[in-house]
């Protein structure tokens, strides 16, 4: 047994205090009993160990990012970095297959683990020995019946777009061809009780202005959902467009309706967030009260309902698809869990 210095605690009693108290509060089952050994092992190290911090989901802060979603508002939804902060990538790529394997069958179903197998097959074989960066990360999402949602997110390099579900690698290759300046960084593979779904994630390389998504959006059949795009990242931005170099991933992914994009604005390379960043992004729900009961209930089942700082928030997603305007994502890292300022604030961009 682990042994730790008079007074300290592993950083694990801190993690699963935390979701315990979210489900809680959520309403939802809770995620220890499926996810806990998982959680004391990523987080076995002392509560105040530096070395969490060195980390590319959450640079500067423990590895363990809660999320809200618009689109799923009564769920307990976080993600995190399996094994401890030294664990090679290859081991932490190999334990989180494990673990999306291990809840799949049982819960979800042979035909669902086949599926995950046939997509995930070219990520979690031999390769990645030499080049890997973190490895892979851990997603998982509970509501009132249990585990709703179970994701994997895999390093991702441009040669290997041809073992992408050959929608998917369309909808790749068509992103790199109108817009050059993105560079797929990693692919996350989600199961669901209903549905499994992929996404491919890109790094874009220089600023970017969002109105410039325009002609990618409009090859993709979903131009005519930019204004709503805009919109929320304006009010939300206190009317700021551009985005700076290192603050701006794409996502995209086929769905039922067609393709959905999703911009993600990595929040601490923002030079100038707004102080009322979380005042005008209720603003920006105001016409829509479900899910703004919905974010307010979410901020505070993890104490955040007034979180004022901008390094309480790491990521704000917006997703579009043909039928869907706007809604919005929102990635927080609980002050208890932020470690030092001065680690590179770069999330996963390498």
């Amino acid at each position: 047994m682990r042994e730790y210095p008079r007074g300290k605690r592993p950083m694990a009693e801190h993690v699963k205090h935390s979701l315990a108290m979210a489900a809680h509060r959520l309403g939802t089952r809770d995620p220890l009993p499926l996810v806990g050994r998982m959680v004391d092992q990523a987080f076995s190290l002392p509560e105040d160990d530096a070395s969490y911090a060195r980390n590319r989901l959450a640079p500067g802060a423990v590895p363990y990012e809660p999320s809200f979603s618009e689109a799923e508002p009564d769920t307990l939804r976080f993600t995190i970095q399996p094994l401890p902060p030294d664990a090679p990538p290859i081991a932490r790529r190999d334990e989180a297959t494990r673990e999306m394997r291990r809840l799949i069958s049982p819960i979800f179903g042979n035909e669902a683990l086949r599926w995950f197998d046939s997509r995930s097959e070219e990520w979690r074989g031999m390769g990645g020995l030499g080049w890997m960066s973190y490895g892979a990360w851990f997603g998982s999402a509970f509501d009132e019946d249990g585990l709703y949602a179970a994701k994997i997110y895999y390093e991702l390099l441009p040669s290997q777009i041809g073992a992408l579900a050959p929608g998917l690698a369309r909808l790749t290759r068509t992103a790199m061809d109108v817009m050059p300046t993105l560079m797929p960084i990693f692919t996350s593979i989600g199961c669901k009780r209903d549905a499994g779904s992929q996404r491919v994630s890109f790094m874009h390389r220089g600023p970017l202005t969002v109105s410039s998504l325009g002609p990618l959006m409009n090859q993709l059949g979903i131009g005519h959902q930019l204004p709503s795009l805009m919109r929320v990242v304006g009010v939300a931005l206190g009317g700021r467009f551009e985005l700076p170099d290192g603050g701006v991933l794409i996502g995209l992914r086929e769905g039922a309706d067609g393709p959905e994009l999703k911009l993600e604005i990595l929040l601490a390379a923002m030079p100038d967030l707004p102080s009322r960043f979380l005042d005008l992004l209720k603003l920006g729900l105001a016409e829509r009260p479900r899910q703004l009961a919905a974010l307010d209930r979410w901020l505070g089942a993890f104490g955040m309902q007034d979180a004022s700082e901008q390094g309480s928030f790491s990521v704000l997603s917006v997703r579009v698809t043909p039928r869907a305007q706007a809604r919005i994502s929102l990635y927080v890292r609980p002050i208890e869990f932020e470690l030092r300022d001065t680690i590179d604030q770069g999330r996963i961009l390498q």
